[in-house]
């Protein structure tokens, strides 16, 4: 859990006020990513005011927890009423932030009650108190505290078509902190119009940034339930609201990254849920995040890698791979995108390898069975990019290997490309590897170019390639030594000795696409 700052919403004021939100914006996405890395996507969000969270640098709020009589003495001098109703709450609300009043807090009687009736009341100021007060009980991870604060849902899923932004937003980020406690406490929103007012407020607030990504977070929070694919996600793609998270995908200069990043991540779960992908196609979901995509592999070549952008990247990768093996014959038709992919694969190699195996993933399952974009890469002169990566590790070159293979897999023109630019040599050095997985992907992209014409046989003969698949063939076992047996025994003649039994048992390989990011 962590806490967003309203005000880092904004990048403006003075200098040096812009250097202190990069820097904290900064420190927040390091967490985010984090925890996206981790696979720890649903967390929870204490929305607070500047002025709020200077207050707790400064003293140690909330650190002591209330007695139970010193809970019901603050809820009866909010009951009394008069012109310090609000500053009681407000002390309240400080006082929320320990877990131990939190509990104490909502096993008092009429707490919960006292609570809501101020949320509800005509006062401006204690509404947005009592708002605060729940949202800082919303933060709990107590399974118990959830449940209790499920009568102000109402409530608070009414303020989101109010005409308080402070309260709008206060609202939304409530109740996504509710919506992962427990199936009861999700199934309750459900029923109480959650996804319907979700899509109504990102409707009538899409100019208003702030809110759009809190309608996002809320709304990525709902997906990630167990039980979303039948419960939520059809609720989800008949209310309207699916346009607008496609629309928000694209960042904003000044806004920043939050919106896109929420918006792009609800999009993945519908993306990667058992959904009828054409639905989403149609909308607009392949070619935004294709334009998007495209847009940043202009920033990141120029040298643009500030901290969060990456942020965006991995979800908006995660999309187009999955739409790509899900939407059948539809193909992004910019070439652009092979380029942004490949400045991703390069630019992210060294900080953050994961995000650089992702590209190639995107990459594999944008060429496989497409010779206009294996074509491409050879025109923008990318397979000695490519090449370099089977150096690497953790997947990296077997992803390579693939990308490779789907090139040499439309004939002799594209395996005479992809020699020219050095891969016999390098396939050299990843036969020798002691990943199962190289070697064999790099038997079958070998086969392939030896296939193709007399000269890549000669050359891999000079190159001495020939006693490494010897020594795969007498040294291993299984895919393996089939595999450097049959290219032996085709286009080596002179060399083998194996028995052409063996060929028999030779199942080849089809390159296509990879239902999983790596």
């Amino acid at each position: 859990m962590w806490r967003l700052k309203r005000l880092r919403h904004k990048a403006s004021g003075p200098a040096n006020n812009l250097e202190e939100f990069k820097h904290k914006r900064r420190e927040f996405e390091k967490t985010l990513r984090q925890a996206r890395r981790d696979r720890q996507l649903i967390s929870k969000r204490l929305l607070q005011d500047e002025e709020e969270e200077e207050e707790e640098d400064s003293m140690e709020t909330g650190s002591i927890p209330l007695s139970p009589e010193q809970v019901r003495e603050m809820i009866r001098g909010v009951q009394s009423g008069g012109e310090e109703k609000a500053a009681r709450l407000a002390s309240l609300r400080k006082a929320l932030r320990n877990p131990e009043s939190q509990l104490t807090f909502i096993k008092s009687e009429n707490s919960m009650h006292m609570l809501i009736g101020q949320l509800s009341s005509h006062n401006a100021q204690c509404q947005l108190e009592a708002a605060r007060c729940l949202h800082e009980l919303s933060h709990s991870t107590h399974p118990s505290v959830g449940p209790a604060c499920l009568p102000a849902g109402p409530y608070l899923l009414t303020y989101l078509s109010g005409q308080s932004t402070k309260l709008t937003e206060l609202s939304l980020y409530t109740l996504g902190n509710l919506c992962p406690d427990s199936a009861v406490v999700r199934e309750k929103l459900l029923a109480q119009g959650i996804v319907p007012a979700l899509a109504n407020c990102i409707h009538n607030q899409r100019y208003n940034l702030a809110v759009v990504e809190a309608v996002g977070f809320t709304l990525s929070q709902l997906l990630q339930a167990k039980d979303a694919t039948e419960k939520i996600i059809p609720a989800v793609m008949a209310s309207g609201i699916v346009p607008h998270v496609i629309s928000a995908l694209t960042p904003d200069a000044e806004f920043g990254y939050g919106p896109a990043i929420e918006c792009t991540w609800c999009l993945h779960y519908l993306v990667s849920s058992n959904l009828d992908n054409s639905m989403l196609i149609a909308q607009g979901a392949l070619s935004q995040c294709s334009a998007v995509l495209i847009t940043l592999g202009g920033a990141v070549a120029q040298g643009n890698l500030e901290g969060g952008l990456e942020l965006l990247i991995w979800p908006l990768l995660r999309c187009l791979g999955n739409l790509l093996v899900t939407g059948g014959d539809v193909m992004p038709e910019d070439t652009r995108l092979l380029a942004a992919l490949c400045v991703f694969s390069q630019a992210y190699l060294h900080p953050h390898p994961a995000l650089s195996r992702e590209s190639l993933w995107a990459l594999n399952n944008l060429t496989a069975g497409s010779s206009g974009f294996c074509s491409g890469l050879l025109l923008l002169n990318m397979a000695p990019l490519l090449i370099q990566f089977l150096s690497f590790s953790k997947g990296m070159n077997s992803m390579a290997l693939r990308v490779l293979g789907n090139i040499a897999h439309h004939g002799t023109g594209y395996c005479v490309g992809l020699t020219r630019a050095g891969l016999l040599t390098a396939l050299c050095a990843t036969l020798k590897m002691s990943e199962p997985e190289v070697v064999t992907l790099s038997l079958d992209v070998l086969y392939m170019l030896v296939s193709s014409s007399p000269q890549v046989v000669e050359e891999f003969t000079r190159l001495n390639g020939v006693p490494l698949l010897e020594a795969i063939q007498y040294n291993s076992e299984g895919e393996q030594r089939v595999r450097a047996a049959y290219i032996l025994d085709h286009h080596f003649p002179s060399f083998s000795e194996v028995n052409t039994a063996f060929t028999c048992y030779y199942l080849w390989i089809d390159y296509t696409v990879c239902d999983e990011s790596p």
